[in-house]
C-alpha cells in the first residue's frame, strides 16, 4: 500500500482516491526534530484521545473518521489501537490555534508590547493568566517553522464566509472541550485545529484534535498565575534537551530511560483523566 506521508508522529497510507489509513506511531519530536527514542504506547494514547473528542464534537462539525474494516495489511498487533480509516481531504494550508491563556509566543509578543496575529492586548496580563476571551491565531504550514498570520489573511485566501465559519467552529469546539476537561482537572490552555475539504467542498475537522501533542494541557490543581504550570505533554523531553544543550540539534540524541518513562506516564495519565481508560496493554 502506498505511503503518502511519514510525519513527525503519523504515517499516512492511500487506500484509494477517497480513503486513507492513518497510523499514530510512538515517535516523539521536540523543537521540530524527530527523536530516535520511542515513547511506549504514545501513539495508542493519542489515537484514543482523538477518537473520544471526534465523537464528542461530531454534532458541531463533521470529521474525517470513516467506519468499516481496515485493509488486511493493518491487522497486525503493531497497528492495534493506533490506526484509523479516514476521508482523504484537501487540507487547508493553515493551522488554527485557539488560545485561552496568556502563554507561549503570545506571551513573548505581549511582553514586547507587540500585536499577535492582529490582536492588541490593552488589558494587563501575567504569565499563564486566563484571557478575558479566547482568541483564534492562525498560522501557515511550513516544513521549517510556522508563520503566524491574521484571520484577515485567511479570509483573503478562503473568503470571508468560510473564514467566519471556521472561526465559529473553532470557538465552539474549544468551549465545549475546555469545559469537559476542566471539570476533570485539566486546563486546555490552547489547542491546534486543522480542517480540509472533500470533493464536494464540504468542510471537515481532520488530523488530530485536543490531544497532548496538539494542545497545551495544564494540571488544574497545580495551576497558578505567574508560573509555568505542570503540563501533560512532552515537557520532560524539552527540558532534558535544553539542559543537555541539544534542543533543535540534528541528529537528536537518545533519551534516557527515566525521561521516557516519565513522559509515557504523563500521556497515560491524560488518557485516564479524559477518557476514563487505562493505557492499552
Amino acid at each position: 500500500m502506498e505511503k503518502l506521508i511519514s510525519g513527525k508522529v503519523r504515517d499516512v497510507y492511500k487506500i484509494n482516491e477517497k480513503e486513507l489509513v492513518i497510523v499514530t506511531t510512538d515517535r516523539i519530536s521536540a523543537f521540530d526534530v524527530i527523536l530516535p527514542s520511542l515513547i511506549p504506547n504514545k501513539g495508542r494514547v493519542l489515537n484514543q484521545i482523538a477518537l473520544f473528542w471526534f465523537d464528542y464534537t461530531k454534532d458541531l462539525v463533521s470529521n474525517h473518521l470513516l467506519e468499516g474494516e481496515l485493509p488486511e495489511e493493518f491487522g497486525g498487533e503493531e497497528y492495534r489501537g493506533r490506526t484509523i480509516k479516514a476521508k482523504r481531504l484537501k487540507m487547508l494550508p493553515f493551522e488554527f490555534v485557539v488560545r485561552g491563556y496568556m502563554f507561549g509566543h503570545m506571551w513573548e509578543a505581549y511582553q514586547q508590547g507587540e500585536d499577535f496575529c492582529g490582536y492588541c492586548f490593552a488589558d494587563k496580563y501575567e504569565l499563564a493568566q486566563k484571557l478575558f476571551k479566547p482568541i483564534l491565531t492562525p498560522s501557515t504550514k511550513a516544513d521549517i517553522g510556522d508563520e503566524y498570520i491574521t484571520m484577515q489573511t485567511v479570509a483573503d485566501v478562503l473568503g470571508d464566509n468560510m473564514a467566519e465559519k471556521i472561526e465559529r467552529i473553532c470557538f465552539a469546539l474549544y468551549e465545549r472541550c475546555y469545559k469537559y476537561a476542566y471539570e476533570r482537572g485539566i486546563i486546555i490552555a490552547d489547542t491546534k485545529l486543522e480542517f480540509g475539504y472533500d470533493e464536494y467542498g464540504k468542510l471537515y475537522l481532520a488530523d488530530e484534535v485536543f490531544t497532548p501533542d496538539s494542545s497545551r494541557f495544564w494540571s488544574l490543581k497545580d495551576y497558578q498565575i505567574g508560573t509555568s504550570p505542570k503540563s501533560f505533554d512532552k515537557q520532560f523531553v524539552r527540558d532534558w534537551l535544553i539542559k543537555q544543550g541539544k534542543d533543535g540539534v540534528k541528529p537528536a540524541p537518545e533519551l534516557p530511560a527515566e525521561i521516557i518513562e516519565k513522559t509515557a506516564a504523563l500521556y497515560a495519565e491524560c488518557l485516564e483523566i479524559i477518557c476514563g481508560e487505562k493505557t492499552p496493554a
